[in-house]
């Protein structure tokens, strides 16, 4: 008796199948993200507000985007308790440093507590001390660290919530002052 041959299974190429999962990865992030920012303002007019930043400077959202006419204005929620914040920190230094730049130091005590932090860390940001986190329940954000793009004309661009790229964060700003 003759024995059939059954032809070689055909397996679709490693590279595909790599794709096709980076793809799906990538789909479930972004409708992750989608669903984590549903409540929040993605467009329209950014919610003003005021403060004392921890130096004891007077701040004025809208102040501060007067004096930087032309340009967009990132903020930065985080909280000295979030350890993502901590990977999002040395790309917030270098983004301080090429554009308008004002963080929130959210639920994270007093503006000596948030002082006496950043200089242990040595973050030189300017910084309001959100110690009850009225202004990211302003914003409607669910959590840190969260990064606003605020547009010349006043209106929010870019809301994202977790860990973002620098080079994400500086597209951004730039799509953001076009």
């Amino acid at each position: 008796m003759q024995h059939l041959q059954q032809p070689p299974a055909v397996t679709p190429p490693r590279w595909r199948r790599w794709l096709v999962e980076l793809i799906l990865f990538a789909a479930l992030l972004v409708a992750f993200q989608a669903w984590q920012l549903r409540a929040t303002p993605s467009a329209g007019v950014a919610p003003d507000f005021n403060g004392t930043q921890i130096d004891g400077s007077a701040f004025a959202l809208t102040d501060y985007r007067t004096a930087h006419p032309g340009q967009p204005v990132l903020l930065y929620f985080w909280a000295d308790w979030c350890p993502v914040c901590r990977t999002t920190a040395g790309s917030v230094s270098s983004i301080a440093a090429d554009w308008p730049v004002m963080t929130l130091a959210t639920q994270s005590g007093d503006a000596a507590a948030v002082r006496r932090f950043m200089q242990e860390k040595g973050y030189q940001w300017p910084t309001l001390a959100d110690a009850d986190g009225q202004i990211m329940q302003r914003y409607r954000l669910p959590g840190t660290p969260a990064f606003v793009v605020i547009a010349p004309d006043g209106n929010i661009r870019f809301v994202s919530v977790g860990y973002t790229s620098e080079i994400g964060l500086r597209l951004r700003l730039w799509w953001a002052g076009r």
